[in-house]
Protein backbone atom coordinates (compact mmCIF):
# COMPACT_ATOMS: atom_id res chain seq x y z
CA UNK A 1 0.00 0.00 0.00
CA UNK A 2 1.43 3.38 -0.97
CA UNK A 3 1.98 5.96 1.71
CA UNK A 4 0.32 9.37 1.55
CA UNK A 5 1.97 11.63 -1.03
CA UNK A 6 4.04 8.82 -2.51
CA UNK A 7 3.82 8.12 -6.24
CA UNK A 8 1.04 5.71 -7.08
CA UNK A 9 1.68 3.29 -9.94
CA UNK A 10 -0.93 3.25 -12.70
CA UNK A 11 -1.27 1.47 -15.99
CA UNK A 12 -1.11 -2.21 -16.80
CA UNK A 13 2.48 -2.70 -15.65
CA UNK A 14 2.82 0.20 -13.24
CA UNK A 15 5.35 1.88 -15.55
CA UNK A 16 3.64 5.29 -15.41
CA UNK A 17 3.73 6.97 -12.02
CA UNK A 18 1.60 9.93 -10.92
CA UNK A 19 1.37 11.74 -7.61
CA UNK A 20 -2.03 12.02 -5.97
CA UNK A 21 -1.83 15.79 -6.42
CA UNK A 22 -1.29 15.31 -10.15
CA UNK A 23 -4.21 12.91 -10.36
CA UNK A 24 -6.42 15.43 -8.51
CA UNK A 25 -5.37 18.23 -10.89
CA UNK A 26 -6.16 16.08 -13.92
CA UNK A 27 -9.45 14.92 -12.40
CA UNK A 28 -10.43 18.52 -11.59
CA UNK A 29 -9.56 19.66 -15.11
CA UNK A 30 -11.56 16.79 -16.60
CA UNK A 31 -14.52 17.62 -14.36
CA UNK A 32 -14.41 21.26 -15.49
CA UNK A 33 -14.37 20.17 -19.15
CA UNK A 34 -17.27 17.75 -18.65
CA UNK A 35 -19.35 20.37 -16.82
CA UNK A 36 -18.59 22.95 -19.51
CA UNK A 37 -19.71 20.50 -22.20
CA UNK A 38 -22.88 19.64 -20.29
CA UNK A 39 -23.85 23.28 -19.89
CA UNK A 40 -22.84 24.25 -23.42
CA UNK A 41 -24.93 21.51 -25.10
CA UNK A 42 -28.28 22.63 -23.63
CA UNK A 43 -27.38 26.26 -24.34
CA UNK A 44 -26.96 25.42 -28.01
CA UNK A 45 -30.14 23.32 -28.02
CA UNK A 46 -32.21 25.90 -26.13
CA UNK A 47 -33.14 27.71 -29.34
CA UNK A 48 -34.35 24.55 -31.09
CA UNK A 49 -38.00 23.48 -30.82
CA UNK A 50 -38.80 20.92 -28.14
CA UNK A 51 -41.72 18.48 -28.22
CA UNK A 52 -43.53 17.23 -25.13
CA UNK A 53 -46.15 14.46 -25.00
CA UNK A 54 -48.84 14.96 -22.33
CA UNK A 55 -50.53 11.66 -21.53
CA UNK A 56 -53.88 11.38 -19.78
CA UNK A 57 -55.67 8.29 -18.54
CA UNK A 58 -59.31 9.23 -18.03
CA UNK A 59 -61.46 7.27 -15.59
CA UNK A 60 -63.77 4.75 -17.21
CA UNK A 61 -67.01 6.36 -18.39
CA UNK A 62 -65.73 9.96 -18.39
CA UNK A 63 -63.83 10.18 -21.71
CA UNK A 64 -66.42 12.33 -23.50
CA UNK A 65 -66.72 14.73 -20.56
CA UNK A 66 -62.93 15.05 -20.33
CA UNK A 67 -62.58 15.77 -24.05
CA UNK A 68 -65.44 18.30 -23.96
CA UNK A 69 -63.81 20.16 -21.05
CA UNK A 70 -60.34 19.98 -22.63
CA UNK A 71 -61.50 21.43 -25.96
CA UNK A 72 -63.69 24.05 -24.31
CA UNK A 73 -61.18 25.33 -21.73
CA UNK A 74 -57.58 24.28 -22.34
CA UNK A 75 -57.23 23.90 -26.10
CA UNK A 76 -58.06 27.58 -26.80
CA UNK A 77 -55.36 28.62 -24.30
CA UNK A 78 -52.82 26.47 -26.17
CA UNK A 79 -53.95 27.72 -29.59
CA UNK A 80 -53.65 31.34 -28.40
CA UNK A 81 -49.94 30.71 -27.74
CA UNK A 82 -49.48 29.73 -31.38
CA UNK A 83 -50.45 33.26 -32.40
CA UNK A 84 -48.24 36.32 -32.20
CA UNK A 85 -46.03 35.11 -29.34
CA UNK A 86 -45.10 31.91 -31.18
CA UNK A 87 -44.44 30.25 -27.81
CA UNK A 88 -46.04 27.08 -29.18
CA UNK A 89 -45.34 25.91 -32.71
CA UNK A 90 -47.82 23.01 -32.92
CA UNK A 91 -50.50 21.19 -30.93
CA UNK A 92 -51.79 17.73 -31.88
CA UNK A 93 -54.38 15.72 -29.98
CA UNK A 94 -54.89 11.94 -30.14
CA UNK A 95 -56.88 9.11 -28.64
CA UNK A 96 -56.19 5.40 -29.22
CA UNK A 97 -58.03 4.01 -32.23
CA UNK A 98 -58.99 0.77 -30.49
CA UNK A 99 -59.80 -0.02 -26.88
CA UNK A 100 -56.84 -1.83 -25.38
CA UNK A 101 -54.41 -0.46 -27.99
CA UNK A 102 -50.89 -1.44 -26.92
CA UNK A 103 -50.37 -1.08 -23.19
CA UNK A 104 -53.50 1.09 -22.96
CA UNK A 105 -51.89 3.27 -20.31
CA UNK A 106 -53.43 6.39 -21.83
CA UNK A 107 -56.76 7.41 -23.30
CA UNK A 108 -55.90 10.94 -24.46
CA UNK A 109 -52.64 12.40 -25.73
CA UNK A 110 -51.65 15.99 -26.41
CA UNK A 111 -48.37 16.60 -28.24
CA UNK A 112 -47.08 20.16 -28.04
CA UNK A 113 -44.03 21.54 -29.83
CA UNK A 114 -42.64 24.56 -27.99
CA UNK A 115 -40.38 27.03 -29.76
CA UNK A 116 -37.43 26.30 -27.39
CA UNK A 117 -36.33 24.87 -24.04
CA UNK A 118 -36.20 28.41 -22.68
CA UNK A 119 -39.87 28.90 -23.53
CA UNK A 120 -40.86 25.51 -22.10
CA UNK A 121 -39.03 26.17 -18.82
CA UNK A 122 -39.92 29.85 -18.60
CA UNK A 123 -43.00 31.49 -17.17
CA UNK A 124 -46.26 30.37 -18.76
CA UNK A 125 -48.85 32.91 -19.92
CA UNK A 126 -51.66 30.36 -19.43
CA UNK A 127 -53.28 32.20 -16.52
CA UNK A 128 -53.29 35.59 -18.29
CA UNK A 129 -54.73 34.03 -21.46
CA UNK A 130 -57.42 32.16 -19.49
CA UNK A 131 -58.47 35.39 -17.77
CA UNK A 132 -58.78 37.11 -21.15
CA UNK A 133 -60.59 34.22 -22.89
CA UNK A 134 -62.87 33.27 -19.98
CA UNK A 135 -64.33 36.27 -18.13
CA UNK A 136 -66.37 33.90 -15.93
CA UNK A 137 -63.31 32.66 -14.02
CA UNK A 138 -65.40 30.82 -11.43
CA UNK A 139 -66.89 28.55 -14.10
CA UNK A 140 -63.51 28.15 -15.81
CA UNK A 141 -61.75 27.08 -12.58
CA UNK A 142 -64.59 24.72 -11.63
CA UNK A 143 -64.50 23.02 -15.06
CA UNK A 144 -60.70 22.75 -15.05
CA UNK A 145 -60.86 21.21 -11.59
CA UNK A 146 -63.46 18.75 -12.85
CA UNK A 147 -61.25 17.88 -15.85
CA UNK A 148 -58.52 16.73 -13.46
CA UNK A 149 -60.92 15.05 -11.01
CA UNK A 150 -61.97 12.55 -13.69
CA UNK A 151 -58.39 11.48 -14.43
CA UNK A 152 -56.77 8.29 -13.20
CA UNK A 153 -53.31 9.52 -14.23
CA UNK A 154 -51.45 12.24 -16.09
CA UNK A 155 -47.77 12.41 -17.06
CA UNK A 156 -45.58 14.56 -19.28
CA UNK A 157 -42.73 13.26 -21.43
CA UNK A 158 -40.28 15.64 -23.13
CA UNK A 159 -39.22 13.91 -26.34
CA UNK A 160 -35.78 13.81 -27.94
CA UNK A 161 -35.62 13.17 -31.68
CA UNK A 162 -33.45 10.21 -32.63
CA UNK A 163 -31.61 10.35 -35.93
CA UNK A 164 -31.03 7.01 -37.65
CA UNK A 165 -27.38 6.13 -38.25
CA UNK A 166 -25.97 7.00 -41.65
Amino acid sequence: MASRGAPVPTGAEGSVRCSRRSVMRHTSALLVLVLAALFAAPALAQEKPVTVAYYYRVRWGFQQEFERLFFRNHYPVLKDQMGQSGRIKAVSVYRPTFHGEGRADWTFLVVITFSSWNVLGGPSPDEEIAKRLYPDQETFRREEQRRFEILDAHWDVPLTPVEPPR
